[in-house]
Formats: C-alpha cells, sequence, structure tokens
C-alpha cells in the first residue's frame, strides 16, 4: 500500500450513515463511526472537534489502494481531513467514478465540478437491514482514479423520516405510506430567516444555509428573531429533526391593521428533473402574541398542500412549539421545486397571516435503487468486472454497525469548504402526533 504526495487537493468525499432508533431525552448515537480515510494518523480532529480516525485499522476491505496526501501550502482546506484521501490508483487523470452502497447506486460517472465553491457536500439517507454497511468507489469507464477522504457513520433516532407523507400535485392530495423503502439524498437544506447553522449548532452534525438565494418573492414580509425557549414536545419534533437555531427564526406574513395581505412568501429551487422529491417544511409560531391567531395556506408546486394550517391545533396551542410537514412531489420539466406561504380564508387581521422556519428538499431513488440515471448499482458492478477483470480493484469501505440502520451518507469535496394536508379519510385526531399523518 503506497503513499502518494500531490501538489493540491481539489477532491473530497465525505460518507455519514445514520440508523433508527427510539430516543427520549437528549440523543445519543448507537452507531458513530469517524473515518479520516488515507491518514496516519489515530486521530485527527475537525473543527467541531470531533476525532476522525485512520482507515486501515478496522473499515478498508480493498488491498490494493493508495493514499494520498496535499503538500500545498497554500491548500485553505475547513477541516484536516481533506488533505488526505484514500484511492485506486494514481491522480494521472480527471477522476471519473461511480458510488454504491447496500444496493444503491448513488453516484454515477461522477466528476469533480470545476467550482471554487468547496466542500461539495453530498448526503443520502439509505435503509441498510443488515449489520454491516459497504460502500463502494468503482471506477468509471477509461478513468482509473477514484478517491474517499472521509466516511461519518451515524444512528439516527426513529423520528428523522416519517414512513408517511402527502403527495401533492396538480389532479391530487393524498397520504403516501412506504416512504422508507426509498433511498433520500439531501439537495437542499434552508434556515428560514436566520443565520446559517453550522453542524456545531446540530446534534446530527447538518448545516443550514440561509435563505437569501431562494427567496423570490417577499413583499410585506419580515424576519423574525425569538429569544426565548423553543418548546419541544414528545410526538412533535425533535431537536434531531430541526435545532433550535432553525426554529428560532422565521420569515412571516403580519397585517399591521384591519386589511389581510393579499400576496405570499414564495422560494424557488433547482432541482433535477425525473425524480420524486419530499419537501418538508418547519414552522414553529414565535411570532404570535397568543394562540389560535394564525391560519395559513401551505402551497408546493403552486398546488395547494394545506388548507387553513392551525399550528395552535397542531401543538396543543403552545406557542414557540416546533412541527413539520412531508410532501411528496415530482420534479416537474422546468427543473424548479417552488414553495410558498401566505394568508388563507381564515387569517385574521392585526395578526400574523403566515409562517415558515425551514425547508428540506430530498431526493429519493428511482425505480432501479438509483440517484443517478437509469441504471442499478447490479449493472454497475457487471460493467467494471467486464472491463477491470484482474486490473483494477474497487474501493470499498467496510462499517459493522450495531444494529439495522437507516444511511446517511455525506459528501464533500474540499478546498474552501410532517405534515400535510389533512387528507379526507383521517381524523383531525389521528394528525397530532408529531410527524404522523
Amino acid at each position: 500500500m503506497a503513499t502518494t504526495k500531490i501538489s493540491s487537493s481539489t477532491f473530497s468525499l465525505y460518507v455519514s450513515v445514520i440508523s433508527l432508533l427510539s430516543v427520549a431525552y437528549a440523543f445519543s448515537p448507537v452507531d458513530h463511526y469517524l473515518v479520516n480515510c488515507g491518514s496516519h494518523s489515530a486521530g485527527t480532529s475537525d473543527l467541531d472537534h470531533r476525532v476522525f480516525i485512520g482507515d486501515a485499522s478496522r473499515f478498508l476491505t480493498s488491498t490494493l489502494t493508495i493514499q494520498l496526501e496535499s503538500t500545498d501550502s497554500k491548500l485553505t482546506s475547513p477541516s484536516p481531513f481533506y488533505s488526505t484521501a484514500r484511492a485506486f490508483d494514481h491522480p494521472r487523470i480527471t477522476p471519473e467514478f461511480h458510488v454504491v452502497a447496500n444496493g444503491f447506486l448513488l453516484l454515477r460517472n461522477f466528476r469533480i465540478p470545476k467550482t471554487d465553491n468547496f466542500p461539495v457536500i453530498k448526503e443520502f439517507v439509505i435503509p441498510v437491514a443488515s449489520e454491516e454497511l459497504k460502500i463502494a468507489i468503482v471506477p468509471s469507464g477509461r478513468s482509473k482514479f477514484g478517491f474517499v477522504n472521509a466516511i461519518e457513520v451515524i444512528s439516527a433516532p426513529q423520528d428523522l423520516i416519517a414512513d408517511v407523507a402527502q403527495l401533492v400535485d396538480f389532479e391530487k392530495n393524498e397520504r403516501v405510506n412506504g416512504l422508507l423503502k426509498n433511498g433520500f439524498e439531501t439537495v437542499h437544506r434552508v434556515n428560514v430567516g436566520g443565520f446559517k447553522v453550522t453542524p456545531f449548532n446540530d446534534s446530527l452534525w447538518r448545516t443550514w444555509v440561509t435563505d437569501d438565494d431562494y427567496l423570490v418573492s417577499s413583499d410585506g414580509s419580515k424576519e423574525i428573531h425569538f429569544g426565548g425557549r423553543i418548546m419541544y414536545q414528545m410526538g412533535g419534533a425533535s431537536r434531531e429533526v430541526g435545532p433550535d437555531n432553525v426554529y428560532n427564526t422565521a420569515r412571516v406574513i403580519k397585517s399591521s391593521d384591519d386589511l389581510i395581505p393579499n400576496g405570499n412568501l414564495t422560494w424557488l429551487f433547482q432541482v433535477e428533473k425525473g425524480y420524486s422529491y419530499m419537501v418538508r417544511m418547519h414552522f414553529c409560531d414565535i411570532a404570535s402574541v397568543a394562540a389560535g391567531m394564525l391560519y395559513f395556506n401551505v402551497y408546493v408546486n403552486g398546488n395547494l398542500a394545506y388548507e387553513n394550517l392551525d399550528l395552535s391545533y397542531m401543538t396543543n396551542r403552545l406557542l414557540a412549539s416546533p412541527f413539520y410537514a412531508d410532501f411528496l412531489v415530482d420534479g416537474d420539466s422546468s427543473g424548479n421545486l417552488v414553495v410558498s406561504v401566505g394568508p388563507s380564508n381564515m387569517s385574521l387581521p392585526r395578526a400574523v397571516d403566515a409562517i415558515l422556519n425551514g425547508v428540506e428538499i430530498w431526493k429519493l431513488n428511482n425505480s432501479m435503487g438509483s440517484f443517478d440515471g437509469e441504471v442499478c448499482s447490479d449493472f454497475v458492478w457487471r460493467s467494471w468486472r467486464r472491463a477491470h477483470a484482474g486490473v483494477l480493484l474497487p474501493l470499498v469501505a467496510a462499517v459493522f454497525l450495531l444494529l439495522s440502520v437507516s444511511v446517511f451518507l455525506q459528501w464533500r469535496r474540499s478546498g474552501a469548504v410532517a405534515w400535510s394536508r389533512l387528507p379526507v379519510d383521517v381524523s383531525e385526531a389521528d394528525l397530532k402526533s408529531g410527524n404522523h399523518f
């Protein structure tokens, strides 16, 4: 196993895994592996003081691999593990490879984007039924160069993603079950009306960006910042679903006189065509002076997703108590996904008439188990074996888990770094149990 010095580091792969379990108090993951790939160090601390261990001793199952280490003194990286990598073959050409994890094709013919926006982060939540998770980097086409910088495996609380969401399109609005058999790729995670939330301030070490780049209609709205305590409730959204720093900020529409505003707050997100998406909208009434005064409508892609949403009812009339809604939609031909909130016919004058605290958007895998094209992981393996039999081994990392898990994979390139509209066949009482519908 060789170590190769390279003049600069323009890539990084970071993988994180989350399992489902029930927690009543502070979240403490059963499985939590932090792996610094290609490093000789027994322990490397990141900016959040988490210690990543070297990969060779416990996790790496491929034998013909090399270690890469940057010698570029000008390299500016948010974490030290971005200066090392585990790779197959030497970086003579542009890397191009596939990423496969437990039967899901995460990335296909992937090349590092030519951008100065570092790191590039890819996150995936995938179900894992066994006690072992295997992540493979597979050569693509003529390229013999692929790499991974770091892997993180985390078991997750049971309420991270529910098995049910509300399908919303032009023709229907209905409940859909069985979501947890799918995988999810995180496409957008936005803190509405607030500051950027860094991993240090999130119990699952996620990043929430500001909504400024997505907000397209904000006339008459204002940002709200709440200095009190967020009232998390059993059966509702937990801190693992959304941290305090997401729920204590928001954008609101508020009438200052007897006239209720006529416009909506609207955000536009770029998505890939041809896939289904789950949209999670986070709500927490931190703006009303009393319970029972906030009613508003929720729209996804211009379709009414929830009419006359009453946060007081959903939170047992407790202000500053978070809740969220999950909506399932198809990406349209425009490649845009639009979410809006606005006053309803029950909105009150001189009150808050709409609110939104956060938005998350996940891409679901297609029928082939792929997030990247109409091919499956078996096809990738068969193609590689035909082209590289006896020549090059894929890069495989195996993580032994303490229980069956859902997998959250987070991928970074280095450099600079529910609820729904009430179904007609379900009583409102059935909807008051947090993320259930």
